[in-house]
C-alpha cells in the first residue's frame, strides 16, 4: 500500500509545499487546517507519518500530539514537527514531546523529503514527469472553416504568439490532416455545408487519437440554436464572430492548461517580482490570484526571502488591484517574507478609497526597492 503522509498546518502556503514535495513519490497527501481537523483525518486515514504546525488556531500542535499520544490507535505515528522559532529553548521543548523529528519554517522541497524519507519508505513514481506546457510555447492550431478569409483572420489574430495556424475547407481535408499530424486545437466552423461541423466533430471523438483534442465552435454570434446544440454535443468552447482574438488566446490557454504566470512572475536579484501589466484586466488579475500562492511558495522553496508587488506600469486602478495587493501582501506577512511596493500614481489615488490600503507607502523604482529589503527593513501595508 502506498504510505500516507499527513500535513497539519493553517497555512495554505505550508500545506501545498508539503503537497508538492512529494508529487514525484509514489503515495498519498492528506491536508488539515488545525489540530481538531488533524485528529478527525488521522483517525479516519490512519497516516503512516504526521508534519504537524506547532502554533495553530482551535486547537495548536502540542494539544494535538498530547490527543494523539493518548490514543492507542494512534499514539504509534511518528509526528516531525514544524516550528517558526529556532531558539534552543523552543527546540528543546518541542523535543521533550516526544517527537520524531522537527522543521524550522521556512523550508525546502528537499529537506521535508529527506526527513520524512528518513522515517516512512518513499519511492519515486515510475512514470515520467510532463513539464507543464507555456503560453509561449509552439501550438499547433488547426482551422476548418469554408470562408478563407476566417481562416486568414485567425493566421493573423495569432501572429504575436509562436502558434502555427493550419487552415482546411472541408471535412475530409481536415481528417486526412488529423491523421497525418495531430493538431493541439481544433476550430471548427457550425456552418459548414450539411452540418460539416457537427459531423466533424463526432468523427473526432470516435477516434483514439483525436479524442482528446479541445475543440472550439466557430459561430456568428446571432447563431443561437447552433450554438445551443454544439454545446449539448460537447463542444469544449464557442468562439463567436467577429472575433475577439484577446479572449481566444485565453481560452485556447485555458483549454491546453497554459501557463501564463510567467508574464507576471519573475525571479530577479534574489527576489520574487510580481509586476502587474498596464492593462489590469479581470482576466489577469485571475491569472495571477490562481498563481499567487503556489508562485511565492516556489520562491521561497527555492531560498527567496523577498518580494517586490511592482504596480508601476498600471494605468487604470481600481478595487480589484487593490484587493489583489492585498492579497500578495497578506501572504508575505504568513510567510515572513519581507516586501516592498513600487507604486503609480493611479493606483497611489485608488489606496486612499479604502481603508486597508490608504496608508500604502511606495518606492519608485526597482533599485529603490532592493535598497529598501537589502537595508533590513520592508515597506508593509
Amino acid at each position: 500500500m502506498k504510505p500516507k503522509i499527513l500535513t497539519v498546518d493553517d497555512s495554505k502556503t505550508i500545506r501545498l509545499i508539503v503537497s508538492k514535495a512529494f508529487k514525484s513519490f509514489d503515495c498519498e497527501v492528506y491536508e488539515a487546517s488545525n489540530g481538531v481537523e488533524g485528529l478527525a483525518v488521522a483517525s479516519r486515514e490512519q497516516p503512516d507519518i504526521i508534519i504537524l504546525d506547532l502554533t495553530m488556531p482551535i486547537m495548536d500542535g502540542a494539544e494535538m500530539l498530547s490527543k494523539l499520544k493518548s490514543n492507542p490507535d494512534l499514539k504509534a505515528i511518528p509526528v516531525i514537527m514544524l516550528t517558526a522559532e529556532a531558539g534552543r529553548e523552543n527546540v528543546l521543548r518541542i523535543a521533550k514531546m516526544g517527537v520524531r523529528d522537527y522543521l524550522i519554517k521556512p523550508f525546502k522541497e528537499e529537506l521535508v523529503v529527506e526527513r520524512v524519507g528518513r522515517i516512512i519508505d518513499l519511492k519515486p513514481k515510475s512514470e515520467t514527469t510532463i513539464r507543464t506546457r507555456r503560453f509561449d510555447d509552439a501550438i499547433n492550431v488547426l482551422v476548418v472553416d469554408d470562408k478563407p478569409a476566417i481562416q486568414d483572420q485567425i493566421r493573423a489574430g495569432l501572429s504575436d504568439t509562436p502558434w502555427t495556424t493550419h487552415g482546411r475547407s472541408q471535412t475530409g481535408e481536415a481528417v486526412d490532416y488529423c491523421s497525418q499530424q495531430l493538431p493541439d486545437i481544433i476550430l471548427v466552423s457550425l456552418s459548414l455545408p450539411d452540418g460539416g461541423g457537427f459531423s466533424l466533430f463526432q468523427m473526432l471523438r470516435a477516434s483514439n487519437k483525436t479524442k482528446a483534442v479541445p475543440v472550439f465552435g466557430l459561430s456568428v454570434k446571432t447563431a443561437l440554436e447552433e450554438q445551443a446544440r454544439a454545446q449539448q454535443a460537447g463542444f469544449s468552447s464557442i468562439i463567436t464572430k467577429p472575433i475577439d482574438f484577446e479572449d481566444l488566446k485565453i481560452k485556447i490557454a485555458r483549454a491546453l492548461h497554459l501557463d501564463m504566470s510567467y508574464k507576471y512572475f519573475e525571479q530577479k536579484d534574489g527576489v520574487l517580482v510580481l509586476r502587474l501589466p498596464a492593462n489590469f484586466t479581470p482576466n489577469v488579475s485571475n491569472e495571477v490570484g490562481n498563481n499567487l500562492r503556489s508562485k511565492v511558495s516556489e520562491a521561497v522553496d527555492s531560498g527567496l526571502g523577498k518580494m517586490v508587488l511592482d504596480l508601476s506600469q498600471v494605468r487604470t486602478a481600481d478595487i480589484s488591484v487593490i484587493k489583489l495587493g492585498l492579497s500578495a501582501l497578506q501572504l508575505c506577512q504568513e510567510l515572513s517574507l519581507k516586501h516592498c511596493v513600487i507604486g503609480s500614481d493611479a493606483v497611489s489615488m485608488e489606496c486612499k478609497n479604502y481603508e486597508e490600503s490608504k496608508d500604502w507607502d511606495f518606492v519608485g523604482t526597482f533599485e529603490e526597492a532592493l535598497a529598501v529589503l537589502r537595508g533590513g527593513s520592508a515597506v508593509t501595508a
